[in-house]
């Protein structure tokens, strides 16, 4: 995986000018496009799109600071006017191409990212692989926004409206793994940008032959290969870290690929007060 982010960035630094067609050069080297944006997110710490952005005003600012026709250098880089090509550059710059090129500044330069893969060993993941046959997600949703550190308040707010009998019905219709009550992301933007939003289900999981309850949301899930991950330690914190983990330290070291589909959190065992827990992490793949 490395190798193919350090192979896409060079793509990427030959092709600054032209429209990325993500897909086509996601198949040419040997991956799906939803993991290629995950995983370059995970580990360059922003969207893909961003550092395309940033990278091209990087290019661009060259040429600003030249006597070229403005307009030329917006088209050059994909904008259709010069009003949208100086709101992308001011957004990187913190200035528009009409000062820059009076003051020669002030410039930000995204540099070209190189991705390294450093092995330590002293953080082992427990984890398990698992074909599961299609199921369906049943519980109460609601939107959120995505949030990489700490505690998600609008998680909490959607989880401590829903009374303490909501809790032992949900339970109650737990039919198939993963087992009890579960914390579901769905919908989740392939960037894995923070502050997007993302559908979070309460809830459980059922058999596809199971009724669902009319006043419940579903999520239906495909038949496919999970990767589990099991995680005991202070909570979220634990569980995030893990998350992180996966894709700079599993994924790359694996034959294993994420595939479209929710991400899934089991709460196995937890404190009274929430502070620790140990819980299942459950992320849809597929052979890379």
């Amino acid at each position: 995986m490395i190798g193919i982010l350090n192979r896409l960035v060079g793509l990427i630094e030959d092709h600054l000018t032209e429209e990325l067609d993500l897909a086509g050069l996601s198949g040419s080297l040997g991956t799906s496009e939803y993991h290629l944006r995950r995983m370059f997110s995970s580990l360059a710490g922003m969207p893909l799109s961003e550092y395309v952005r940033r990278r091209r005003m990087a290019v661009a600012a060259a040429e600003v600071l030249g006597d070229g026709d403005l307009l030329g250098i917006a088209v050059r880089y994909g904008y259709g006017s010069t009003e949208a090509f100086s709101r992308a550059f001011r957004a990187v710059h913190g200035a528009g191409p009409g000062e820059v090129r009076r003051n020669g500044g002030p410039l930000r330069t995204q540099p070209q990212l190189r991705f390294r893969l450093i092995v330590e060993g002293n953080n082992p993941l427990d984890t398990r692989i698992t074909d599961r046959p299609a199921f369906r997600l049943v519980g109460h949703s609601a939107r959120v926004p995505l949030i990489h550190h700490g505690v998600n308040p609008r998680i909490q707010e959607h989880i401590a409206s829903l009374p303490a009998s909501e809790h032992l019905r949900l339970k109650a219709l737990s039919d198939t793994e993963p087992a009890g009550l579960l914390q579901v992301s769905a919908d989740v933007d392939p960037d894995y940008t923070e502050g997007s939003e993302l559908t979070y289900l309460h809830g459980v999981a059922v058999g596809t032959a199971t009724p669902v309850p009319e006043d419940l949301d579903a999520i239906e899930v495909s038949a496919g290969t999970w990767a589990v991950f099991r995680i005991a330690g202070p909570y979220p914190a634990a569980l995030q870290s893990a998350w992180a983990a996966t894709a700079a330290d599993w994924f790359p070291s694996n034959p294993w690929q994420l595939r479209p589909g929710p991400s899934i959190v089991a709460v196995l065992e937890r404190a009274a007060d929430f502070s620790t827990a140990t819980c299942e992490l459950w992320m849809p793949v597929e052979r890379a």
